[in-house]
C-alpha cells in the first residue's frame, strides 16, 4: 500500500527525533522527577508554536492544539516520560549518565513519537476540533496518572476521547497489536513480615519459631491461591520477588524476624478480592500454626485496562492507515503487565495500542525492563504517524 503521507511527512525528521529519543535516554529520570525530561518537551512545544502547560500532577506536560477548521470535539494523545531504578548494562554510546536510573520499558520513545508527531500536527491544522497531546509523569508505580487527575486533566483539557500507545519487543517492527476490552492487568504489591522468636539454629532450634518454615509454607501455599480458590475459566498470578532474613555471616542463626514480598495480577474485581482475602489468611494462620506472628501489607495500585469498542476501532483503523490491515494484530495483545493509562481509560472512553518494537534476524530480542533493552528508532516515524492518524479518524484531518 502507499505509505500514508504522515508517514511521508515524520520520515525526513527521523535522525532529528532519534536524537532527541537518546539525549532523553542518556539522561533518564524516575517518576515524579522528570524535571529535565519535561523541560525539553515544553521547550520543543513552545517552539513549536504550540500551547503548552506545565506542571500538570508535579512534572505533566500537556500540549494543546486547536485545528483550522470548525469543530467542537477534543480528543487526548499520551505518553509517559519517566524511567526505572535500573542499570544499564546496554553499552551504547548514549547510555545512562544518571547512576541507577535507565529508559528500560521505552518511554523516552514513547514521549519522542508522541513530540514527533505534535510538530507535524501543529504545522498541518486542517482539522475540526482540539488535540490535547498529554505527556505524562511517573507511570511505573508512582502513581503520575492518579496525579494528573487529581490536578484536574479532563477538565483542564476536556476529550471524548483519549489514546496510549507502548512498544512491544518481540513484535516486529512495522506492526501494531490492539485489543478490544480488558487487555492489561490490574494488580499489587505485597509485602508480608513474619516475626518470632530466634535463635541458635544448631544447639536450640527446638526454642525457636523458625521462621524460615513459616515462609516455606507460605510461599508454597500462594500457589494454591490460583489453583484451588481463582475459578479455572479466570486469569490470576501471583509472584514471589523478594525474600529477606537472616545474615549470610551468621548462617547457624536462626532469625527473628523474614520478610517476603512479591506482586499479584488480576481482571476482575472479584479475583482482586479473593487474593487479598487468602493471602492475609494463609499469612496469618500459618503464622499461628508456627507460635509466630505477620503482618500483611497489601497495596492494589493498577487497575485493569479496558480497551472501550469505539475507540479501538479508531485505533485500529488509524494504524490499518499506516501499515496496512494485515500489519495490525486484534486478537492478541492480552497480557497480565500493568499500565498507569488505565485510570485514564476508566473515566474516559478510549483505547492503548502496541507498536513492535522489532526482533533480531535470529529471533532474539531484550524484553521491557531489561538491563539490555534499548527502544528501536526505526519504529520512530511509524509511531508519528499513527498519531496523526487517529486525529484524522477523529477529526477529519485533510491529510
Amino acid at each position: 500500500m502507499p505509505a500514508a503521507k504522515s508517514l511521508e511527512r515524520a520520515r525526513p525528521h527521523s535522525l532529528e527525533l532519534a536524537a532527541i529519543r537518546r539525549d532523553l535516554h542518556a539522561h533518564p529520570e524516575l517518576g515524579l522527577e522528570e524535571h529535565r525530561t519535561a523541560a525539553v518537551v515544553a521547550e520543543h512545544l513552545r517552539a513549536w508554536g504550540i500551547e503548552t502547560t506545565a506542571g500538570v500532577g508535579g512534572t505533566g506536560v500537556v500540549g494543546t492544539i486547536k485545528g483550522n477548521l470548525p469543530g467542537q470535539r477534543a480528543i487526548g494523545l499520551r505518553a509517559d516520560m519517566d524511567a526505572l531504578a535500573l542499570t544499564e548494562q546496554t553499552g551504547l554510546p548514549y547510555a545512562s549518565t544518571y547512576a541507577g536510573r535507565m529508559h528500560a520499558c521505552g518511554h523516552d520513545g514513547h514521549t519522542t513519537m508522541l513530540l514527533g508527531a505534535a510538530r507535524q500536527l501543529a504545522e498541518h491544522k486542517d482539522f475540526a476540533g482540539t488535540v490535547h497531546l498529554i505527556f505524562q509523569p511517573a507511570e511505573e508505580g508512582r502513581g503520575g496518572a492518579k496525579a494528573m487527575l487529581a490536578d484536574g486533566l479532563f477538565e483542564r483539557f476536556p476529550c471524548d476521547a483519549v489514546y496510549g500507545m507502548h512498544n512491544s519487543p518481540g513484535v516486529p517492527a512495522g506492526r501494531f497489536v490492539m485489543r478490544q476490552g480488558a487487555c492489561m492487568a490490574g494488580g499489587a504489591q505485597w509485602r508480608v513480615r513474619f516475626t518470632g522468636k530466634g535463635g541458635h539454629g544448631g544447639a536450640a532450634p527446638h526454642l525457636t519459631a523458625d521462621l524460615s518454615i513459616v515462609q516455606a509454607h507460605f510461599v508454597l501455599g500462594l500457589q494454591t491461591i490460583v489453583g484451588r480458590n481463582v475459578p479455572p475459566i479466570e486469569t490470576a498470578l501471583i509472584s514471589v520477588g523478594y525474600i529477606q532474613a537472616g545474615s549470610g555471616d551468621a548462617c547457624n542463626v536462626l532469625p527473628s524476624a523474614l520478610e517476603v514480598g512479591g506482586t499479584a495480577r488480576y481482571f476482575k474485581p472479584a479475583v482482586k478480592e479473593t487474593i487479598d482475602r487468602r493471602i492475609r489468611e494463609l499469612a496469618l494462620q500459618l503464622a499461628a500454626m508456627h507460635g509466630a506472628g505477620a503482618e500483611v501489607d497489601i497495596r492494589w495500585g493498577a487497575i485493569p485496562l479496558v480497551n472501550h469498542e469505539a475507540q479501538c476501532k479508531v485505533g485500529i483503523a488509524a494504524a490499518a492507515a499506516v501499515v496496512g490491515a494485515d500489519a495490525v494484530e486484534t486478537k492478541g495483545g492480552g497480557t497480565t503487565g500493568g499500565e498507569d493509562f488505565a485510570f485514564m481509560l476508566d473515566v474516559t472512553p478510549g483505547a492503548f495500542i502496541g507498536i513492535g518494537n522489532g526482533v533480531g534476524a535470529d529471533g532474539s530480542y531484550h524484553g521491557l525492563h531489561s538491563p539490555k533493552y534499548d527502544f528501536n528508532d526505526e519504529i520512530i516515524p511509524l509511531g508519528v504517524a499513527y498519531w496523526v492518524e487517529l486525529v484524522n479518524q477523529e477529526l477529519n484531518l485533510a491529510l
